[in-house]
């Protein structure tokens, strides 16, 4: 592989001429840069990845931890990322933490030594039921930014990437409300998360503003059969005409358990999700949705932590940013 001392000997020029050429340095007159580049492309040059690591102290190389690699949401976030860390030359890591705060935390241990500039995670589900925040800020001491989104913790003074969870059951309580629905059931099966709180708190809201209306809240475990859980949720309360599920499964399952119990999606029950484009092609009718931006997210988180790599100190300035969700109406609405 040809280095940059062979490129100069054979240029005539010094190695460090040919460094600030293939940056494009203004330093350097634009018929020697055609010389340099001309040359390197001739040789197929690619510089030594290691080396400028060492010597500018960076990795030019992003963490990311996420929950669940099954998740499609966050699988679509990961996409985001990686597509946008691309055009500004930084490489991504992954580390799945199962969920689990342990896993969590020796992620962030593995890679705060030395191989990444920052990170982007999501917090795990365990990590936010503990309500542990000590290994976010251990590592955002060490001099390495952290980029939180979907679920944040609130306490770790860090960037942040959010959707308008609160709003967008809101939102869509009221849509079904103007339907004259009576009996909206609030289906959730992540109850323990942030996002799955504040979700169930925009729906109550909108309930209780409505006079005369209850909330009604079905919590789903994960040793529970979602199935099974949903199904006998309908028969215990008959009178049940809209659904708002916090996630995609309970959406897709309640419009199939309603029709499996001779209701008419949308004429006798509307339901609505959190869920991508993809998740409502799932059901008959198509389900309507509360669409997340998930590579959007993805891509908003990068543009943080990146800017912050190459302008900011780590706790300087701390931003969040809200995405805006988009209620997309299909079938199993009127």
């Amino acid at each position: 592989m040809v280095t940059l001392k062979q490129l100069a000997k054979e240029l005539n020029v010094s190695i460090s001429t040919v460094s600030k050429a293939l940056n494009n340095s203004e330093e350097i007159g634009e018929e020697t840069i055609k010389r340099v580049k001309e040359l390197a492309a001739l040789y197929q040059y690619k510089p030594n990845k290691v080396a400028l690591s060492l010597k500018q102290n960076k990795t030019k190389t992003i963490g990311v931890i996420i929950p669940d690699i099954l998740n499609h949401f966050l699988a679509k976030v990961l996409f985001g990322i990686e597509r946008e860390a691309v055009k500004y030359g930084y490489n991504i890591i992954t580390c799945i933490s199962n969920e689990s705060l342990e896993q969590e935390k020796e992620g962030l241990r593995l890679l705060a030594n030395g191989s990444v500039d920052g990170f982007i995670l999501s917090v795990a589900e365990e990590t936010q039921e503990k309500k542990e925040i000590e290994h976010f800020k251990r590592t955002i001491s060490q001099g390495l930014p952290i980029v939180m989104f979907d679920r944040v913790a609130h306490d770790v003074l860090c960037d942040k990437v959010i959707v308008d969870d609160y709003d967008a059951t809101y939102n869509a309580t009221k849509s079904l409300l103007q339907e004259k629905r009576k009996n909206i059931v609030f289906i959730t099966s992540i109850d323990g998360l942030s996002v799955g709180k504040l979700r169930e708190r925009g729906y109550t809201k909108a309930i209780l503003e409505n006079n005369g209306n209850q909330p009604m809240v079905l919590k789903i475990k994960k040793k529970d059969d979602q199935q099974k859980k949903i199904m006998s949720f309908f028969k215990k309360n008959k009178n049940i005409d809209g659904v708002i599920a916090a996630d995609s499964s309970s959406g897709i399952i309640a419009i199939n358990t309603a029709i499996k119990l001779g209701l008419k999606v949308p004429k006798d029950i509307s339901v609505i999700g959190f869920a991508s484009k993809s998740d409502s092609y799932h059901t008959i009718p198509q389900l309507t949705t509360i669409r997340q931006h998930a590579k959007e997210i993805g891509a908003q988180a990068a543009q943080m932590l990146i800017n912050r790599l190459q302008n900011k100190p780590v706790e300087e300035d701390v931003k969040t940013k809200i995405v805006k969700t988009s209620l997309i109406k299909s079938k199993s609405t009127l």
